[in-house]
């Protein structure tokens, strides 16, 4: 008995436990509290942009009614043209769905709001995304211009790329070269995606920080860490609309 023992010491003492993987950029903080942030983003007709947006400014008050819209913007830059952007806030799915079934009830917004600009977008798309534990959503400090990020991270989940990942966003903060508006990451849509929304004075300044940060060794090793991870990336510089909250 004494030599199991002392046999099951030596195997217990030399067996090798995995150590819990937990990473800074999880998002179940975000997940216990509910709330989630709707990307849409609308493809709209040939010619049919300026149309689009004066019917949504005019009547934008009664989708606003049912919850909240973070921002609105057209794209400037970056993949297909004739194309806004939006963000839209849910305390969590339940609410979601009530906004949706109020707005099936509430004919003025049908009429006034839905039916007229269905006829001008070509296509729709949708994403649910919750800002990361270590990013709130921030409110720039006056108008200027928007740069959506859209990293896709190789599989694996936060556990395996959320710090390099942290750090190299942190080091742009911490550099002022951009203002950091929220970090996102999906829920329902692309996988193991993360959308990094930054604010700059103009498309200028946004280029002058951007190459300043090419010759920062703390950036370069920051992102040449975190690229080990990335499948793909892109961008679109955002122009925020009149009546955008985020300006």
């Amino acid at each position: 008995m004494l030599g199991l023992r002392s046999c099951l010491t030596r195997v217990l003492a030399a067996r090798t436990f995995a150590p819990q993987v937990c990473s800074s950029f999880a998002t179940g903080p975000r997940q216990y509290e509910g709330t989630f942030y709707e990307f849409r983003t609308y493809y709209l007709k040939p010619s049919k942009m300026n149309e689009f947006l004066e019917n949504f400014k005019k009547n934008v008050h009664l989708r606003t009614a049912h919850s909240e819209l973070v921002g609105f913007w057209s794209v400037e830059f970056g993949g297909r043209m004739n194309k806004v952007f939006h963000i839209w806030k849910y305390d969590n799915f339940a609410h979601r769905t009530e906004v949706r079934k109020a707005l099936a009830k509430d004919k003025e917004w049908q009429e006034k709001f839905l039916i007229p600009n269905l006829a001008l977008i070509d296509k729709q798309e949708s994403e649910i995304a919750y800002l990361v534990p270590w990013s709130k959503l921030e409110k720039p400090p006056k108008e200027g211009v928007y740069e959506l990020a859209t990293f896709q991270m190789k599989p694996g989940g936060p556990a395996l790329w959320g710090d390099p990942f942290k750090r190299a966003v942190h080091t742009h903060v911490n550099r002022g070269y951009s203002k950091l508006v929220g970090v996102f990451h999906t829920e329902y849509g692309a996988l193991n995606r993360v959308h990094v929304l930054w604010w700059n004075e103009s498309a200028d300044s946004r280029a002058a920080g951007r190459h300043e940060s090419h010759e920062d060794p703390r950036v370069v090793a920051a992102v040449r860490e975190s690229v080990n991870f990335l499948e793909s990336q892109q961008n679109m510089l955002l122009i925020p609309t009149s009546f955008s909250p985020l300006k």
